[in-house]
């Protein structure tokens, strides 16, 4: 059928890309030139006359090219033999790096992490957008040796590529141009039998467990579900890749609190990983007072603070799908659970003080940005049943509304240095990295280790 997709001229190679995914390597592509947001009305008009029409005519009238395929290698196939040196420049030249020193797949390496489940090398866990692959054993045994993870995080992999393909986490996302990055979280006895990191020091860099995991993420997109640089990743900036985030559930029992794995409604004790999608983050230092009536306002305002534009994912581009994070050190958890608070206490408190005034809001997402068309008032959304009764308890403009739906949408966690009184809070990219909660299945041999 003769077609003419229109696409800004900033994505023309991101829509070539993902139609070869889509299984349409020849769709035709006019281009809209410059960003439509940066652009008069006038300048719009006379660039897609000038430019854009004759596109469509010509793609509506005439013969797409014949599409060339492409051939990869089988899952099994040896691509190539040579020294570490070559391997790494033959992987980087291909598109298969990340720029640092990778560990040669070889086959030896690859059976080795596969002696670590009991799932079969072939197995579709998944299929990933955009490349439309599918996600296998094989492929994350391929991939986490190349990251350089131990053999023994063989479980912990394949429950991220489970999550990755998830639908509800929305892995055609991982490009968008706020260049969001994924943040894995830890629950369960695994993070004491593989030595992951919860404690001085959480989310950087230096322990094997926490830091290779999370370069695995990276790769798997790249190599498997085929986010590259100046093709299908579009971020703006970007993020690298996150450490993994593992619980400090010692502390967590000290203090009475259950795991985050628990919110999503697995029993203490299970393993699991939990992924969700983060445009940016900020400490929060030094949080002074041993009550948690001291600390809590502190906390509050940071985590408003660090939500502007996302907060388009409670009301406007989605309704309650905003999920901001805020990481408290072992010492604040025990401050504030020591006054008496459960977590959905502390979620409470968030919902009621972590406010914007409801003029800011509506700046955010209608007059700063433009990710609520028509510029409608926090006041008529709720009229017309987009927004909760809680975004119109008066029409004052200066009054204090709530960055989230529901207490329930925040996110807790607890890690880091344990005599520290400092926290961090995320900004979460709503439905673009919903978050996604898998259980760890250990193989047979696991006890025997």
């Amino acid at each position: 059928m003769p077609s003419a997709s229109l696409v800004c001229e900033g994505f023309a190679g991101q829509a070539a890309t993902t139609s070869v995914g889509l299984g349409m390597p020849n769709l035709p592509l006019s281009v809209v030139t410059g960003h439509v947001d940066g652009q008069t009305t006038e300048e719009l008009r006379q660039n897609v006359l000038e430019r854009t029409l004759d596109q469509v005519v010509e793609n509506l009238t005439e013969q797409p090219p014949a599409a060339v395929p492409v051939n990869e290698p089988s899952p099994q196939d040896v691509v190539f033999e040579g020294s570490f040196d070559e391997v790494n420049r033959l992987f980087y030249e291909n598109g298969w790096s990340d720029g640092l020193p990778l560990v040669p797949p070889t086959k030896e390496k690859v059976e080795e992490f596969l002696g670590w489940t009991d799932r079969d090398p072939d197995e579709e866990l998944g299929i990933l957008l955009p490349d439309n692959r599918r996600a296998t054993p094989w492929n994350v045994a391929v991939n986490g040796v190349m990251a350089g993870c131990r053999p023994q995080y063989m479980p912990i992999l394949i429950a991220l590529a489970e999550a990755m393909a998830d639908p509800e986490y929305g892995v055609e996302h991982s490009g968008n141009t706020p260049g969001a990055e994924t943040l894995i979280f830890l629950n369960g006895p695994v993070i004491g039998e593989l030595g992951f990191n919860f404690e001085q020091g959480a989310l950087r860099d230096g322990f094997h467990a926490n830091t290779t995991i999370g370069r695995f993420w990276r790769l798997y997109l790249r190599n498997v579900a085929g986010f590259l640089l100046h093709q299908n990743d579009k971020g703006t900036y970007g993020n690298t890749w996150r450490v993994v985030l593992a619980e400090n559930e010692p502390a967590l029992s000290r203090i009475g609190w259950e795991p985050l794995s628990v919110d999503f409604g697995f029993e203490p004790g299970e393993n699991v990983v939990t992924i969700a999608r983060y445009t940016g983050s900020d400490v929060l230092a030094s949080a002074f007072g041993s009550r948690a009536e001291d600390v809590l306002p502190y906390l509050a305002d940071g985590v408003a603070k660090q939500n502007g534009w996302q907060l388009c994912f409670t009301l406007g581009l989605a309704r309650g799908t905003l999920r901001p994070l805020l990481v408290l050190s072992p010492v604040l958890a025990a401050t504030i659970a020591r006054s008496g608070f459960s977590k959905r206490d502390v979620k409470q408190y968030l919902y009621d003080h972590a406010r914007v005034t409801a003029e800011k809001f509506e700046k955010y997402i209608g007059e700063f940005t433009h990710l609520v068309p028509g510029r409608r008032s926090l006041v008529d959304m709720v009229n017309l049943g987009r927004a909760p009764a809680a975004f119109a308890e008066s029409e004052e403009p200066e009054r204090l509304v709530p960055i989230v739906a529901d207490p329930e949408d925040f996110m807790i966690a607890v890690t880091g240095d344990p005599l520290r009184t400092n926290a961090m809070t995320f900004a979460h990219n709503g439905m673009l990295g919903y978050p996604v909660v898998r259980r760890i299945v250990l193989p047979g041999r696991w006890a025997a280790g």
